[in-house]
């Protein structure tokens, strides 16, 4: 298989292995400097190149943000590519990440006493209001404020009309 001259610019290109802040995912690619290994790295990583990318040294986290060091590094190194504002982690110490799936209410419609509890909480203390997980929030952006008056007694009505 005839390989194109034009993979390798300057005819000599060097391997990698290239990984992802998780490191779950590990590619190999052959880069003749440092332009080439970010536009490759990208490539294999399905990454677009409107976002930006950062390559480190995998095990310690050092950038390589030149030529000349690019030029230094061995054969094979693990290399890794962060996007945007990530950070180089050692193995091990990567955040925990919480995926949150949005289910929609099960009768459409809340109660008053589900009402009546958040508005009761959030009466207490309105700082409380950051706090809200994703069920309280919808609760509260669904809720008509007409509807104070049926889900509160008048004396709580009036303490919060004054808020």
């Amino acid at each position: 298989m005839e390989q194109d001259t034009e993979d390798f610019p300057t005819g000599n290109g060097v391997p990698f292995k290239v990984v992802d802040l998780t490191r779950e995912k590990r590619k190999g690619v052959v880069a003749a400097n440092l332009q080439d290994l970010i536009i490759r790295a990208r490539d294999k990583m399905g990454l677009p190149i409107d976002i930006p990318v950062k390559i480190v040294l995998e095990q310690d986290g050092t950038e390589v943000d030149d030529d000349e060091y690019f030029s230094t590094m061995e054969k094979n190194t693990t290399l890794m590519i962060l996007i945007n504002d990530q950070r180089w982690l050692p193995p091990g110490k990567l955040p925990r990440y919480q995926i949150i799936v949005d289910e929609p209410d099960a009768s459409g419609t809340h109660t008053k006493r589900d009402l009546g509890g958040l508005v009761e909480r959030l009466q207490g203390d309105l700082t409380h209001i950051s706090m809200l997980g994703g069920k309280d929030l919808e609760l509260l952006s669904d809720m008509d404020p007409e509807s104070l008056a049926d889900i509160m007694p008048d004396k709580t009505l009036d303490s919060w009309m004054m808020l």
